[in-house]
């Protein structure tokens, strides 16, 4: 491995020597004694080597230390699988959280208090308004290009379980949990999957005013369930007429703790009609997707795919720094919200003794949108998966496999989880004699 290819490489001279280089993805040897660094394997850590230079200057008359330096981890483990047994930890640890809010309340002792943000007052963040157009657009053009690359890249879904694979041919692994595994002794049954299966339809409750009372149980089913990125795009600004939503245009008065009344608006001009700031997309119906053509028309649609993709989760993350989302700790159920709603429909482990209440938690981006992990093919011509060299294999999201099978470029971020710099072994004995 090339130790300048790696990342970004500084060159941290002595005290005296002020001289320093950045480079990446070079190819260039500055000097014959620095060809290769093999012990670069697991760690994205800084790695310093002492060496004395070679060419006569009056300015490096010390020996100066090279330090390596990568963005991501070469090789790095999946997001760890919880059981259904346990509660999701919390995103911040609350001795955490309580030690934080206690320093601000110290530092804010004899300061004037720090002004609302706007949504918790009612109103929209003006400049997150195009990024909720986007995000929403970002999603509809994702699901049409997964569409036209579905008829192009093979998945495989198993009927027993909700596991699926990208590639000719379904997984060899015995990961199976479904009914009757153990007959099968965890072997899949692989059958052509369904755009849900790639995209998992995270939905939640539609709210016509995101302040106004929880939802409670007898109102489940008189609200409408969409898609929660849909809703997430919807409170921070986007106009869907089939969606209705309460806009204020002057702050709420708060009257109490969770009690609060709407500012008088008579004052003000009526509001023009909700009108799109940008115009929304709509999903093509399955009849009338066209497959690519060509390879090269197959390569540009799925580097289109992968920049929605970055872009959707991006954005997504942008909006739920200033709009709050909740998650339950024991479900995936997801409330787009101040609070969560009251609906006693959550069957996870124990909930008799919640009476169905689902434990709310503020959730993070994996729990809007699942990155729904599946093995990665090194060589999708060459031969297929081996059960025996499991270990040597890697993942990625199926939205991010399907787009490198097409022929895109990996991520960078997604790399150390594909093990693409480990060497998968031609036989048993040789995958034996690895340490």
């Amino acid at each position: 491995m090339d130790l300048l290819s790696c990342g970004k490489v500084t060159v941290f001279p002595q005290p005296k020597a002020g001289i320093s280089i950045f480079t990446r993805n070079s190819r260039l040897n500055l000097h014959s004694g620095l060809s290769s660094l093999h012990s670069l394997k697991l760690s994205s850590g800084k790695y310093k080597l002492q060496l004395k230079s070679r060419v006569p200057s009056k300015k490096l008359q010390h020996p100066y230390a090279l330090a390596a330096r990568q963005d991501y981890p070469q090789n790095a483990d999946l997001p760890r699988q919880y059981s259904k047994r346990e509660k999701k930890p919390f995103p911040i640890p609350i001795v955490e959280l309580r030690r934080a809010a206690r320093a601000r309340a110290k530092n804010r002792s004899g300061q004037p208090r720090r002004p609302v943000p706007p949504p918790k007052r009612g109103l929209l963040v003006k400049n997150l308004i195009p990024v909720a157009y986007d995000v929403l657009n970002a999603r509809i053009t994702l699901i049409n290009n997964l569409k036209k690359l579905w008829k192009v890249v093979p998945v495989h879904a198993c009927v027993f379980c909700n596991e699926i694979h990208v590639g000719p041919v379904g997984h060899p692994f015995k990961s199976c949990k479904g009914p009757d595994s153990a007959f099968r002794k965890g072997l899949h049954e692989w059958t052509n999957a369904a755009l849900e299966d790639i995209l998992l339809q995270v939905e939640a409750y539609h709210l016509f005013d995101r302040l106004g009372k929880r939802i409670r149980h007898d109102e489940r089913f008189s609200i409408p369930r969409i898609p929660a990125v849909t809703e997430l795009c919807i409170q921070a600004g986007v106009e869907i007429p089939e969606f209705p939503t309460k806009r204020r245009r002057k702050p709420i008065i708060r009257i109490g703790r969770k009690e609060f009344i709407d500012a008088d608006e008579s004052d003000l001009p009526d509001p023009d009609p909700p009108v799109p700031l940008k115009p929304i997309l709509t999903e093509i119906p399955d009849s009338e997707i066209v497959a690519p053509s060509n390879e090269e028309e197959t390569v540009l649609l799925a580097e289109e795919t992968l920049q929605v993709w970055e872009k959707m989760r991006g954005g997504a993350r942008r909006l739920m720094m200033m709009y709050p989302v909740r998650v339950c700790g024991y479900c995936p159920e997801v409330h787009v919200g101040p609070s969560g709603h009251k609906a006693q429909n959550c069957g996870a482990f124990k909930h008799q003794q919640r009476n169905g209440q689902h434990g709310w938690q503020a959730a993070v981006l994996d729990d809007l949108i699942p990155p729904r992990y599946v093995w990665h093919v090194p060589d999708v011509s060459g031969p297929p998966l081996r059960r025996e060299f499991k270990s040597f294999y890697g993942q990625a999201p199926a939205v991010v496999e399907i787009c490198v099978q097409a022929g895109a470029a990996a991520p960078e971020q997604y790399k150390p989880t594909m093990r693409l710099d480990v060497g998968i072994p031609s036989s048993i004995r040789e995958a034996e004699m690895v340490v």
